[in-house]
C-alpha cells in the first residue's frame, strides 16, 4: 500500500477507500500475531469497534486511532501516511447520503460499491434498477408495503434514478453486462403500457457501447442444472502498478433476509465461471433486440386488455426495499 495508491482511489464513494484502509489493517494486524481484543485494549478502542474498522463498515475512523494502529504494527511512515488518508477519504459524504435513512447501510454500501466498479456483470430476473425507467421503478417501490407515502416514493425513485448516472456518465461509464432472463420480459410491473416503455428503453440504451444486454431464454434451461437466484459481480479499476484497488465482489440481493456479500477468490470465480455458462446460453444482442422488440409489440397490442394477476396493481406482494 502506499501514497499512489491512495491517491487512484478518487471514486464518487467513501466505501472503497473505508474497504482498503479496513483490509490494511487487518492484514497488518494477522502479520503482527494480534488478536482483534488484544489490538483493541492497547490503541483503547472497543473490539466490536475495530471489528468494523476492519470490515469497512463504520464512516467516522479517527485519524488518531489509525496512527495509533500503525504504531502498533509497525507501519512504516509512508504507508502510516497513506492509511491515515484513506481514513480522510472514507468520511467524505458521498451523494446517497443525502437520502438519510431510507435505507440500510447495507444498501448504502452497495450503492458506494457500484459507484465506484469499473465493471459490473449481474444476472436479473427483473429489469435491474440501473436500467429501470422511472414508471417501472415507481411500480417496483411503490408495490412494497413499508413505502406507502407518495413522497417517500418519490425519494426512492428519484435515488434510483441517479444511481444510473453511473452508466450514462461521459467519462469512465460503468462497463454493464445485463443477462437478463426472458421472464422478466413477459412479467408485467406496472402495466402493459409501462411495460411496453420499459422494454422500447431497454432496446435503446442496449445500443450504449458499454452496456451489453443478453437475454436468457426459458428453452436454455438452468446453467450447472440448479437454481443460482439474481447476483451482480462487481470489479474495479487497477492503481498505476496495476493492482485492483479493491478486490473483486459478488452480491446478491437477500430480499426479506440479509443481503449476501462474497470475497473469497474462489468464491468470486465460482460466480464468474456461473455467469460465463449463463452467456453461453444466452441470445446474442441481436437476437436480444428482436425478442424485446417481438414482446413490446405484445404488450402494445394487449395494453388495454385487463391484467388477470394482481401482480402489482391490486393486491401487491411483498418485495424487499432495493429490488436492485
Amino acid at each position: 500500500m502506499t501514497s499512489t495508491d491512495a491517491d487512484t482511489d478518487a471514486v464518487p464513494s467513501s466505501t472503497l477507500p473505508r474497504r482498503q484502509l479496513g483490509r490494511f489493517l487487518r492484514d497488518r494486524r494477522d502479520a503482527n500475531g494480534f488478536t482483534v481484543a488484544a489490538a483493541a485494549k492497547l490503541v483503547d478502542l472497543s473490539a466490536s469497534a475495530l471489528q468494523r474498522i476492519e470490515a469497512g463498515q463504520t464512516q467516522k475512523v479517527r485519524k488518531q486511532d489509525v496512527r495509533a494502529l500503525c504504531e502498533l504494527y509497525d507501519v512504516g511512515p509512508d504507508d502510516t501516511d497513506a492509511a491515515v488518508g484513506l481514513a480522510a477519504m472514507a468520511r467524505t459524504q458521498s451523494w446517497y447520503h443525502a437520502y438519510g435513512g431510507l435505507y440500510s447501510s447495507a444498501y448504502n454500501m452497495y450503492v458506494g460499491l457500484e459507484a465506484g466498479a469499473q465493471q459490473q456483470i449481474t444476472y436479473h430476473e427483473h429489469v435491474p434498477g440501473l436500467l429501470q425507467t422511472t414508471d417501472y421503478a415507481r411500480a417496483i417501490i411503490g408495490a412494497y408495503p413499508g413505502f406507502s407515502s407518495r413522497d417517500d416514493i418519490d425519494l426512492r425513485v428519484e435515488h434510483r434514478l441517479r444511481r444510473q448516472a453511473i452508466v450514462t456518465r461521459k467519462t469512465n461509464p460503468v462497463e454493464l453486462e445485463v443477462l437478463l432472463h426472458e421472464s422478466a420480459l413477459h412479467r408485467v410491473v406496472g402495466s402493459r403500457r409501462i411495460m411496453a416503455a420499459q422494454l422500447r428503453h431497454l432496446a435503446e440504451i442496449s445500443k450504449l457501447p458499454n452496456v451489453t444486454l443478453r437475454i436468457h431464454p426459458y428453452d436454455a434451461g438452468l446453467a450447472w442444472g440448479m437454481p443460482y437466484g439474481m447476483f451482480t459481480l462487481l470489479s474495479f479499476e487497477t492503481s498505476t502498478k496495476g493492482e485492483p484497488v479493491e478486490p473483486p465482489v459478488v452480491f446478491m440481493e437477500g430480499g426479506p433476509t440479509q443481503d449476501v456479500y462474497l470475497e473469497k477468490p474462489e468464491e468470486v470465480r465460482l460466480y464468474s465461471e456461473l455467469a460465463g455458462a449463463i452467456r453461453s446460453t444466452s441470445l446474442d444482442e441481436r437476437q436480444t433486440r428482436e425478442l424485446i422488440r417481438r414482446v413490446t409489440k405484445e404488450l402494445e397490442r394487449d395494453q388495454h386488455r385487463p391484467i388477470q394477476s394482481p401482480l402489482v396493481q391490486e393486491q401487491p406482494q411483498r418485495q424487499s426495499e432495493c429490488l436492485r
